[in-house]
């Protein structure tokens, strides 16, 4: 009865832990169609590159980006086959234990047929029962011979479900084998992508030394572009805090924004939705990360970015990341706008928009478009670049908006 009792419990620890085994290779599952598609999205950004053939610099820019995401679709792959490993081990180690108690079971089993046998041709049961003292002893050999023949009756069916507990876990193993198959296959064939792109890449990478002056020159006037809308945006929010104070009554000169209750419980919300936050475009890549790097292509040339920057398709819309009040919207002077959403103390604002759908003063909802994302021709992209403040203090993105 023990044996029976810790096969019992082996059992419910041995699904258990196979259950959440399922449940992780789900969620890569997941992490590596979105992996995949933003891949799918890099080639096709490439090709569109490549056959206009009219910057280097911008074809190995989206080329890191591909690589990187190779290098992650690569790791997920083998994250995944190590949870399927797992849990073709755990069914192995059922698979294992079921043969054991089989052949135990069989054993018994035959070795109780076999004394069944040999009693028979001793003596009959009816002589087995008048060969009694008395009543009562006849009675205990009747319940005697009842208990013995249900017990057989159990053993057989207990081997029946043992047989086909074996039969299913030995299909589920069969089908773990094939999937290991396939992720192997799908490994070797990323990793020799991978080395093509990397290949590519230095080829590319050959053609730019030849004209670094150019290059460094083309990051140079990017950057001065990128400081201006910064400083831009800049001025925006502390235009925004000085107007909404003085709206509310309060003309000292502060840099950051005097709530009412309202606007208290509004921030609130904001920052109680910390990285859960909707990405600010419905499909795209992050180009871009917040703070201090290197240039992807000019180590030695040092980035500041305030925020983060998105690449996405053409006709792509930018959308608000949670609900609150439009305080401007400016042009810039390449011709994009920006518009700055306020959400208590809290600003966010969406800059390189072609053109916008929202105005000044304007209540705006979760996910709610507020302007296309200008689409460059030349370089085959269209990049919102998107920051968040608190009061005038600049906040990462990345920790705020989700599985970013």
């Amino acid at each position: 009865m023990l044996k029976y009792f810790f096969s019992i419990v082996f059992l419910l620890a041995t699904t258990l832990s196979w259950s959440q085994e399922e449940d992780r290779q789900r969620k890569l599952e997941e992490q590596k169609a979105r992996i995949q598609e933003e891949i799918r999205q890099k080639e096709r950004l490439l090709g569109e590159q490549k056959k206009k053939e009219k910057s280097v610099v911008k074809v190995v820019a989206q080329q890191n980006e591909k690589i990187g995401l190779q290098v992650k679709l690569i790791t997920t792959t083998e994250k995944q086959k190590k949870v399927l490993g797992n849990s073709m081990y755990i069914n192995q180690v059922k698979v294992n234990q079921l043969k054991k108690d089989l052949a135990t079971l069989k054993g018994d089993y035959a070795e109780m047929i076999q004394k069944s046998y040999k009693s028979r041709s001793e003596q009959s049961k009816a002589m087995f029962l008048l060969s009694s003292d008395n009543f009562l002893q006849a009675y205990k050999r009747a319940q005697y011979m009842k208990q013995y023949s249900s017990f057989r009756k159990m053993q057989g069916e207990e081997i029946k479900e043992k047989t086909a507990q074996l039969e299913q876990y030995n299909n589920k193993l069969s089908v773990q084998k094939k999937e290991k198959e396939k992720l192997i296959a799908e490994s070797e064939k990323e990793k020799q992508d991978l080395e093509k792109e990397r290949l590519e890449q230095q080829r590319l990478l050959k053609l730019i030394k030849k004209d670094k002056n150019k290059i460094i020159a083309e990051i140079r006037k990017k950057q001065k572009e990128s400081r201006a809308i910064e400083k831009q945006i800049d001025r925006l929010i502390r235009e925004a805090i000085a107007a909404a104070n003085k709206k509310a009554g309060n003309t000292t000169n502060t840099t950051t924004f005097v709530l009412t209750p309202e606007a208290k419980e509004l921030a609130n919300d904001f920052k109680a939705n910390r990285g859960r936050l909707p990405w600010p475009v419905e499909k795209g890549a992050l180009t871009k990360r917040f703070g201090r790097q290197p240039h992807p292509l000019e180590p030695s040339i040092m980035i500041e970015s305030s925020g983060i920057e998105i690449s996405s398709e053409q006709g792509a819309r930018a959308r608000a990341v949670f609900s609150g009040e439009v305080s401007d919207v400016q042009q810039a002077a390449n011709g994009t706008a920006t518009v700055v959403i306020r959400h208590g103390d809290y600003i966010t604002t969406y800059s390189n928009l072609g053109s916008v759908n929202v105005s000044k003063g304007q209540k705006v909802n979760t996910k709610q478009t507020i302007g296309t994302i200008f689409f460059n021709s030349f370089t085959g992209k269209a990049v919102l670049k998107f920051l968040i403040f608190q009061n005038t203090m600049k906040l990462n993105p990345q920790s705020w908006i989700i599985n970013m």
